[in-house]
């Protein structure tokens, strides 16, 4: 008897899975929510490739432990890295906080993603460098469940939310 790939996780599936992110020394760096589980598309790069490749061939009700190397999940630190911007670079009513995340573009036009580390009075301490590069990731997965995209979802790149009906 021939399985059913609808229910088996694939490129243009949404996959809503639970979710625990630990380092080596088993320091909790992220969970979902308790009810609240996360969805991606797979194969529309949004999670890392590490993580969506252990995915792949995973069918709802499946938990397991993944492990990500650096280089398959938001990758090795690389130079630049820290860099101090002028204060005046960023618009005046910004209100910029440790930790957050922007994409700032470059004379070239390319977006670059940074993270500011450190707010002083002339300068933001930034970092081109993800907050996890250089760490293997140790995810605990439980697949929730398995649904095709929508076209709209597939035309944006993203799910509309766990069912599919979110708009934007």
């Amino acid at each position: 008897m021939l399985e059913s790939t609808a229910d088996v996780v694939s490129d243009g599936k949404v996959v809503i899975f639970n979710y625990t992110l630990r380092t080596d020394e088993g320091e909790l760096l992220d969970a979902s929510e308790p009810g609240s589980p996360l969805a991606y598309l797979h194969g529309a790069e949004n999670i890392v490739p590490g993580l969506e490749a252990q995915m792949s061939g995973r069918k709802a009700g499946d938990a397991f432990d993944a492990v990500v190397a650096p280089e398959d999940g938001y990758g090795l630190r690389e130079e630049p890295g820290l860099r101090a911007i002028p204060r005046e670079a960023f618009p005046p009513d910004a209100e910029l906080e440790p930790g957050m995340e922007l994409v700032i573009e470059d004379d070239e036009g390319e977006l670059t993603p940074i993270w500011i580390l450190e707010i002083r009075d002339e300068v933001v301490i930034i970092d081109t460098n993800h907050p996890l590069a250089d760490q293997t990731l140790h995810f605990s997965i439980e697949i929730v469940g398995i649904r095709d995209a929508t076209a709209s979802e597939v035309e944006h790149g993203h799910p509309h939310g766990v069912d599919g009906s979110h708009q934007h």
